[in-house]
């Protein structure tokens, strides 16, 4: 008997290998697609003017915040990067994108720079004036939510009108006359205030009282704001306040509460007292039946039920 061992030899047999799939294909043409995009752009830069340089430039260095919501940036607001469509500037896009208070606060602060201006010119011309110089220390510029006030302020020494007169002293009206001028400038209206201190008259307000002093000195000074050559359609209203508003930090019969101001008014205070918003109409009331006592006019009345007058 054979006592060799058998040797088996197994070979593996080799399979045709199978097929790779197409994933490589879609990132290839991935590729491609990049590469020709940035071929294009580079065709464009090369085609393209300096200013178009000089915008794409700009574009990528503006933040997307800025780009997206508009800005200052060249980049953001006025090439045609941002966007398209049949405005490719965005000229009414950036219309729209302001915000009303915004430019409402925009023009405040004009008006603002404007009354400032003018408080500049009348500090400046007071201090060339000898006269107007002495008065330097009676006369107050400040601004106010009405607007640029300039108060005209008495003391026991240098009254502005004569003691319990309408009278105008004679540095008050050159002070007046100097200051009218300047008040064209604008076009703001005017309005004057008249302040007394709280001495009463001997009749007390059932008679001549301070409430017609103060008006009448306010008026006085209309009339020398006119003749210094103020254009007349500017005065807006002249009223008279009696002791009603003392001066800040004065007593009762101080002379500073003794004073005119003359008021340049903010334009929208003015539009509001001029067409008489700040008088607004109440809510009309529904009709209810007429009072059963209604009393004719009689013998004592007239026929439009005035009272009689001898």
């Amino acid at each position: 008997m054979n006592d060799r061992p058998v040797i088996i030899i197994r070979r593996k047999k080799k399979a045709a290998h199978g097929h790779h799939g197409g994933a490589w294909k879609i990132a290839f043409a991935d590729f491609m697609t990049a590469l020709m995009a940035l071929f294009l752009v580079l065709w464009t830069l090369a085609n393209a003017g300096q200013a178009q340089k000089a915008a794409v430039a700009e574009y990528f260095r503006t933040p997307l915040v800025v780009a997206l919501m508009g800005g200052d940036r060249e980049g953001a607001s006025r090439n045609v990067i941002p966007g398209g469509g049949p405005d490719p500037n965005f000229a009414e896009g950036e219309h729209f994108r302001i915000d009303p208070q915004l430019e409402s606060r925009r023009i405040d602060e004009q008006e603002r720079a404007r009354l400032q201006q003018l408080e500049r010119r009348i500090k400046s011309a007071l201090t060339v004036d000898p006269i107007l110089k002495e008065l330097k220390e009676q006369i107050l510029i400040d601004l106010t939510p009405e607007g640029l006030r300039i108060q005209l302020v008495d003391t026991e020494q240098r009254p502005m009108f004569e003691i319990g007169s309408a009278r105008v002293a004679p540095y008050m009206s050159t002070l007046l006359r100097t200051l009218a001028p300047m008040l064209n400038e604008l076009p703001n209206r005017i309005q004057i205030t008249g302040h007394t201190d709280s001495r009463p008259y001997a009749g007390g307000e059932a008679g001549y009282s301070n409430w017609e002093l103060s008006a009448e000195r306010a008026n006085a000074s209309r009339r020398e704001l006119v003749n210094g050559g103020l254009a007349s359609e500017k005065l807006l209203r002249a009223s008279g306040m009696s002791d009603r508003i003392p001066f800040q930090g004065a007593g009762p019969n101080d002379a500073a509460n003794r004073r005119i101001a003359v008021i340049v008014l903010d334009s929208r205070i003015a539009d509001a007292i001029f067409d008489q918003r700040e008088y607004g109409p109440l809510p009309t009331a529904p009709a209810t039946e007429k009072p059963a006592d209604v009393v004719a006019p009689d013998a004592a009345h007239g026929s439009d039920g005035r009272e009689a007058r001898p």
